[in-house]
């Protein structure tokens, strides 16, 4: 490589490096953990743009201008997400409202022909069972009732009423923080309309090699690949959840749930987007369910879900996303733990993410920074050495 094309390199002197370096990482971290929510309001920003900028280069590639392809990009992704949100709060919001009705009846509606509530019958039909299989000396009958009268006196629709009210308000904050998110929108608007203004600033200063990528495009790319890991992952936990309670329902521990393995295991394909709680929001509607059809059956659909948590913060999203990142799998453990101690969970949702962003920044800076040597190596000089001379002979 010619001199003229070599990229340029910074070199750091001696004492920038034993003193400056030092005090400016000392004085970025404190800066930055006074200003903790509005760096990550940006870094999540920053994310979304890089995400979105290829979108929007395939719209100026259709003779767009770039304000009206960002437009374009941002209100297609809005009404996405508005549509998801909206599809998935409502959908919790029935079925806890179906499962509360029923679980209600079943303790407090009577038959109209016996006069008796479901809880009482079903007491009758144990005890029965047990008469007709040589355990007539295991009396639950009083028992059992006691415990129903003891739960409608608790007044079961009071706590049912307070499930539904804590759902709905739940989905009442999913709606203010959408609300709250339009300050990081206009932020990645921002950043994302002057993309390639930065892309050529950064392209002057440190020009890519043969045959290597700009800067901005190699961030793109590695955020394309924490994409198609992320959704790798979630094909591999939505079909393992489907599976397993397919499998639980074709062997009577789940009755009548194959119909609706396939809408679980979208469900939970979904919810695997969010680090650490995802499997446990994903068994939120087949545990409904199962408690809805028959109780005992949500003993299985925790045991099932449990193992899949397991499995999946241990072996795959390691090694799964570890491929897709290029990084060691002890890294992706570290970067979750890492994001989710310093931000909570928004934290560990973004620490993949800006973990393939770091490793693309250093790819690219790791050759064009270089630190002053400490020593210098001197060349030894040569040491003069007198010719031997040898003694005249004697005659």
């Amino acid at each position: 490589m010619s001199a003229l094309t070599r990229p340029p390199r910074i070199r750091i002197p001696r004492w920038v490096q034993l003193v400056g370096l030092p005090l400016l990482l000392l004085a970025a971290w404190a800066f930055a953990t006074a200003v903790i929510h509005v760096v990550f309001l940006f870094v999540v920003a920053a994310l979304v743009a890089l995400l979105l900028d290829p979108l929007t280069r395939a719209l100026q590639r259709a003779h767009l201008p770039r304000g009206l392809s960002v437009a374009l990009v941002y209100l297609a992704f809005a009404a996405m997400l508005a549509l998801i949100i909206f599809a998935v709060a409502t959908a919790v919001v029935s079925q806890t409202k179906t499962a509360a009705n029923r679980f209600n009846d079943y303790f407090t509606h009577p038959h109209a022909v016996s006069g008796r509530t479901s809880a009482y019958l079903d007491v009758d039909r144990l005890q029965r069972w047990l008469d007709t299989h040589h355990l007539k000396s295991v009396r639950i009958e009083k028992r059992g009732h006691r415990l129903v009268r003891q739960i409608q006196q608790r007044d079961v629709g009071k706590y049912t009423h307070r499930i539904v009210t804590f759902v709905e308000g739940a989905a009442i904050s999913i709606g203010k923080t959408l609300f709250s998110a339009v300050l990081l929108v206009v932020v990645s608007i921002y950043m994302l309309l002057d993309m390639q203004r930065l892309g050529r600033a950064v392209d002057r200063r440190f020009p890519p090699r043969p045959g290597e990528q700009p800067l901005l495009r190699s961030l793109e790319h590695a955020l394309a690949s924490y994409v198609r890991g992320q959704a790798a992952l979630s094909l591999i936990i939505g079909t393992s959840a489907g599976i397993g309670l397919w499998a639980l329902a074709m062997v009577g521990l789940l009755p009548h749930a194959q119909q609706y393995a396939l809408l679980f295991g979208g469900w939970v394909a979904v919810t695997e987007i969010i680090p650490y709680l995802g499997p446990w929001l994903g068994a939120i509607p087949p545990l409904l369910y199962a408690l809805v059809v028959h109780p005992l059956s949500a003993l299985w659909v925790v045991l099932l879900f449990l193992g899949i948590h397991q499995i999946e913060g241990h072996v795959v999203v390691p090694n799964v996303m570890g491929n897709a990142l290029r990084l060691h799998p002890l890294l992706v453990i570290f970067g979750l733990g890492a994001g989710a101690e310093l931000y909570g969970l928004p934290g560990a949702l973004v620490a993949l993410p800006v973990l393939a962003v770091s490793r693309a920044l250093w790819e690219f800076f790791s050759q064009r920074l270089t630190l002053e040597p400490w020593a210098h190596a001197t060349p030894e000089e040569p040491v003069p050495v007198e010719p031997l001379h040898e003694p005249a002979a004697v005659e």
